[in-house]
């Protein structure tokens, strides 16, 4: 063990020292560094995060992701403290779209279509629309609605995804996420012909013509079901570079090619594992959200975890 690894096993202990002495509970989103997700209680994509902090009995959520990811744990469990490691860890699509333009769009749509908005957004974002989803459950929450027309944000791409295997209309705001949307068919291909036997699992907020060449298609939750429970030894993975710590960890015996070095969150790489055990020694960043707009919000996010599964 070099010094550098032993000083990472060191903070690590702290982290979980502490975490046991306050009662907290560390949550890591599946793209956070590896040193993370190893310390943490949870690691998941932003359905099963959003469903732990809505259930915990923690009195502390230590959120190790995006501002938003901290926002919804904040919405869902009011009485916790919830802190976000680094405060200035954002997301580049939720910032695509504002509370003042979706009322305008609002506006423009008229009362009949709802307004389905991907929790990767703002809370006054949340607090506007009708019902939350996340990549794992988007098709099941606009299936579960009587409308048949709805309006999608801020996510264009997790849009024209719906759009394939839904009989609704599903119009959308022209967001996206850079580090899914910037990955090129050219370069999936590249990687096909060099790994002729490995099957491609793509994330949906790629592009539709990137989504035309995968084998499955699917959030990074459903990546890991379906890496664990196919006979296939070999997958070039389309998304971003941390959920390959996990997919390794849980299937020793398969290969995880990652499709490009580019796919790298630089948000969610802000967090070092020093900035986690910061957080928790100093109690910051407290993360909170006005009560009004806590309210309108959670209606949308409670709305979006009661919907069945088998709507999908």
């Amino acid at each position: 063990m070099n010094s550098v690894t032993a000083q990472i096993k060191d903070i690590q202990e702290e982290i979980k020292r502490l975490a046991k002495e306050k009662n907290a509970i560390v949550l890591a989103h599946n793209y956070q560094r590896d040193e993370i997700q190893e310390v943490a209680h949870i690691t998941g994509d932003s359905l099963a995060l959003a469903r732990q902090a809505s259930e915990t009995d923690a009195e502390i959520i230590l959120l190790c992701g995006v501002h938003f990811m901290a926002e919804s744990a904040a919405i869902l469990s009011p009485d916790k403290t919830v802190l976000l490691p680094r405060e200035e860890a954002g997301c580049p699509m939720a910032d695509m779209i504002t509370a003042k333009r979706l009322r305008e769009k609002k506006k423009e749509l008229g009362p009949d279509i709802p307004i389905v908005t991907y929790v990767n957004s703002s809370a006054e974002v949340k607090a506007e629309s009708d019902i939350c989803c996340t990549s794992a459950n988007a098709l099941a929450v606009v299936n579960s609605l009587e409308a048949d027309h709805v309006f999608m944000t801020p996510d264009m791409n997790l849009a024209k995804y719906v759009q394939r295997y839904t009989k609704k209309k599903v119009d959308y705001w022209k967001g996206f996420c850079p580090t899914h949307h910037l990955l090129k068919p050219e370069t999936v291909i590249k990687m096909k012909e060099n790994y002729p036997d490995a099957l491609v699992m793509a994330h949906p907020e790629c592009a539709p013509d990137v989504l035309d060449l995968a084998d499955h298609i699917c959030s990074t939750s459903g990546m890991y079901l379906y890496a664990k429970e196919g006979d296939a030894k070999r997958f070039i993975v389309c998304t971003e570079s941390g959920i390959l710590f996990r997919l390794k960890k849980d299937n020793p015996e398969k290969e995880f090619i990652h499709v490009s070095e580019d796919m790298i969150c630089p948000n969610m790489k802000v967090t070092s594992i020093e900035d986690v055990y910061d957080a928790l020694n100093e109690m910051k960043e407290i993360i909170t959200v006005p009560e009004d707009i806590r309210v309108k919000a959670k209606l949308t996010l409670d709305r979006m975890l009661a919907v069945p599964r088998e709507h999908g």
